[in-house]
């Protein structure tokens, strides 16, 4: 997915290191000119001089073209008017604001703002939930929320994987399939169960390796 990433300081700099090794492709807006020739040589990305909160710079960063529009500045104010301008004027799908002053969260949320978050690993976690991972909803977090219990929903039609066993998905060691829901009927997996088009799988992972699960399934 493309990503507009506004601010390019540490926040920034490591949410789009996270999204490239994710192979997403992440564009950042930075207004210091200086660091802005420090993240293009560093990151191999495009990286725009300017203000994230003009249409201006929005523009020229392909603001048009994006998935979702992260803004992580240190000011609250100016992530919420980015956030804004990409949601209202350019109908971007997703909206991530990072929040510095938790008394902002409700505002935010009144404002429209898709996720609000405040740290690195949960804004692209978040963003990969919310856009990425569409397929897999997540029923519930444990231990901390390093490990969660999501459905994933085969695609009904053509599905490379229908009629493969579990035995031969050799799926990662870290995920434990609990259940598959076919239509009304509740199956236990075993080895030699197999796997169809349309069914929605119930699966305990760590949250940080959905990635190889969605490759593992072919989604």
């Amino acid at each position: 997915m493309k990503v507009v990433v506004v601010g390019g300081g540490k926040v920034g700099y490591y949410l789009a290191k996270t999204l490239i090794e994710h192979s997403h492709y992440p564009t950042l807006i930075e207004i210091n000119k200086g660091l802005c020739s420090y993240l293009a040589n560093d990151l191999d990305i495009p990286v725009i001089f300017g203000d994230g909160t003009t249409l201006e710079t929005l523009t020229d960063a392909g603001i048009e073209e994006a998935d979702a529009l992260v803004s992580v500045t240190g000011k609250d104010e100016d992530n919420l008017i980015s956030c804004q301008l990409a949601k209202s004027v350019y109908h971007v799908p997703k909206t991530v604001s990072r929040v510095n002053n938790p008394k902002n969260v409700e505002v935010m949320k009144q404002l429209g703002i898709d996720i609000i978050v405040n740290t690195t690993d949960n804004i692209a976690r978040s963003l990969e939930r919310e856009i990425d991972l569409t397929k897999i909803k997540q029923i519930m977090t444990l231990h901390r929320g390093e490990v969660s219990i999501d459905e994933i929903s085969l695609p009904e039609d053509h599905y490379p994987l229908a009629g493969k066993t579990l035995a031969q998905l050799h799926l990662p060691e870290s995920f434990v399939l609990i259940s598959i829901f076919r239509g009304d009927q509740l199956i236990i997996p075993r080895g030699n169960t197999q796997v169809m088009g349309g069914d929605k799988i119930m699966v305990l992972s760590p949250t940080n390796k959905l990635h190889a699960l969605k490759a593992a399934l072919k989604l």
